[in-house]
């Protein structure tokens, strides 16, 4: 990029005649072919100012994210783990000065005005694919993540997250381990469930007849623990896909007259705020759901600003929580 002082050597002047010609300082006296000699070395040579610099600069960080989410909005009041997501990226445009738009359940409008970047959190369909695919090819999934993809991705490791759990109650004594889960595509497991059955026949802990699955919610925790514990033949160990799920669950329990965590206990996912406040209090995985949505920010930002060809997978940090539902 030139310089003032490119055009001062090319021109034969000094650097401030240069800089008063190019402000337009109409107090210089200089000569009339000087300044227009000056002018059009400026031009040859592409000279911008300062401010203009600083202009382009400004537009060309501009960013305009979407984010797309593959469920419904009330999804975040019966799940704070979703909540916690749409804060994270929320917060990191906020401190980027990243203008967002949020858009829940295929309510995209036609009418946005051009994005520099798409979020896709939850796992996406093939119609949400494509509304992101139409806009720009700078995406990345949020709380998913797939094999040889083209785009980047912040998730979280649920595999190794139910292996650990299997492993912390084996450790405890249990020979027994059943699975209360939810489902994000009708009919089929996701990779929670999918892990914890593999490994957990690996291990000798886990049987299909102990598998129950639902909704991520509360009232199907709490639907779903009934009817198991109706059988009168249930596991000593439960690992639970999310805390809202959990809650449920544990207020089954109790109604049912057993102990926790003497009878069953449990294991879920998420921590979130009110699963130090159950009783008892809720042993679970910790995990970071509000910096998967800020890292999606940055990830976009990046590939934008460096021209990143190369996709990324970011997987946040989890951390196993042991409270009063363990032994």
């Amino acid at each position: 990029m030139a310089t003032l002082k490119d055009i001062a050597t090319e021109a034969g002047v000094s650097l401030a005649t240069v800089s008063r010609v190019l402000n337009d300082d109409a107090t210089l006296n200089v000569k009339e072919e000087t300044r227009l000699r000056i002018l059009e070395i400026a031009e040859k040579l592409e000279y911008k100012s300062s401010s203009a610099r600083k202009a382009q600069t400004s537009a060309e960080n501009h960013h305009h994210l979407l984010a797309l989410y593959s469920y419904p909005q009330e999804l975040e009041i019966n799940d704070p783990y979703y909540l916690a997501i749409r804060h994270g990226i929320e917060t990191q445009c906020d401190k980027l000065g990243i203008e967002l738009t949020n858009s829940y359940l295929h309510s995209y409008q036609a009418e946005l005005k051009k994005v520099t970047g798409v979020l896709i959190v939850g796992k996406p369909s093939p119609a949400l694919r494509e509304v992101a695919k139409a806009l720009t090819d700078n995406i990345c999934f949020i709380d998913f993540h797939e094999q040889e993809s083209e785009f980047d991705a912040v998730d979280v490791d649920l595999a190794r997250i139910s292996k650990q759990i299997i492993d912390c109650f084996i450790s405890q004594g249990a020979t027994r381990i059943g699975y209360i889960g939810g489902e994000d595509e009708p009919g089929k497991a996701d990779i929670r469930e999918s892990v914890f059955v593999e490994y957990g026949r690996l291990k000798g802990v886990v049987s299909t007849t102990d598998i129950w699955r639902g909704a991520f919610s509360s009232a199907s925790g709490y639907a779903l623990a009934k009817k198991m514990l109706a059988r009168g033949d249930y596991p000593e160990a439960l690992f639970v896909a999310s805390d809202s799920i959990a809650i449920g669950v544990l207020r089954a329990i109790h109604e049912h007259g057993l102990a926790i965590p003497q009878d069953i206990a449990l294991i879920s996912v998420n921590d979130i705020p009110t699963a130090r406040f159950t009783f008892p209090p809720l042993s679970t995985v910790r995990i970071h759901s509000e910096m998967m949505g800020s890292q999606g920010v940055n990830l976009l930002v990046e590939k934008a600003r460096d021209g990143r060809a190369l996709p990324l997978q970011v997987f946040v940090p989890s951390k196993l929580k042991l409270r009063g539902t363990t032994r």
